[in-house]
Formats: structure tokens, C-alpha cells, sequence
């Protein structure tokens, strides 16, 4: 038999409402993760690339909707750059992503305990 919400006591109404933003919150994380991760991912196939070339090749960045001439070196410390930037903003979001799930599992155990009684 199913309970209604609006049969459960204002207490376990209020942890499931918590307990949906926190998943919400946790999915959002997730998203950036992920898209932290594919950035992460293209900066090191483009060093892969520029490593490969020659000294003296010309190399070509997008800036906008340009592509402009760079300096080979310039070019791969600001890539090296980002992605430590990228790195570390991973980090930072994982840690947000561990926080949330542990969270997300205390509510959990409470909103079962509630529900036990």
C-alpha cells in the first residue's frame, strides 16, 4: 500500500524535500564534473599535438570567433596552465560530489528510520 505525502508527518515531508535538492544538487555537480573532465581530456590531446611539431611550425589558436597565429611555447604553458586550473576545479568538485552523497545517505537512513516507527 502506497503512503501519500501529504499523509506523512511534516518532519519526513520536510528531509524528502531536503533529500530531492540535495540530488538535484549532487546531479548538478556531477555535470560540471563531467564537463570538467572532457576539458581536461581536449587540452591534453592538444599538447599531445603541439609536442609532436616542430619547433618551428606556425601554430594557430581560436580566440572568439578568430584563429590567430601563436607562439608555439606561449601556447603550451597556457595549456599547461588551464589545465591545472581544470585540475584543481575537479578536485574541488569531487570533494562537493563525496560531501553530497554522504549527505544524501543520512537523510536517507533518518527518512527510513521515521518511516519504521
Amino acid at each position: 500500500m502506497a503512503i501519500k505525502f501529504e499523509d506523512l508527518p511534516p518532519q519526513v515531508q520536510n528531509q524528502l524535500r531536503q533529500l530531492q535538492q540535495l540530488q538535484q544538487q549532487l546531479e548538478m555537480v556531477v555535470q560540471q564534473r563531467l564537463q570538467i573532465d572532457a576539458k581536461i581530456r581536449d587540452t591534453e590531446i592538444a599538447l599531445e599535438e603541439l609536442n609532436k611539431i616542430e619547433e618551428e611550425a606556425k601554430v594557430y589558436k581560436s580566440v572568439g570567433n578568430l584563429i590567430i597565429r601563436a607562439n608555439k611555447e606561449k601556447l603550451i604553458k597556457e595549456l599547461n596552465d588551464d589545465k591545472e586550473t581544470l585540475q584543481i576545479r575537479k578536485k574541488t568538485l569531487e570533494s562537493q560530489e563525496s560531501r553530497l552523497k554522504e549527505k544524501i545517505e543520512e537523510l536517507q537512513n533518518k527518512i527510513q528510520e521515521a518511516l519504521k516507527k
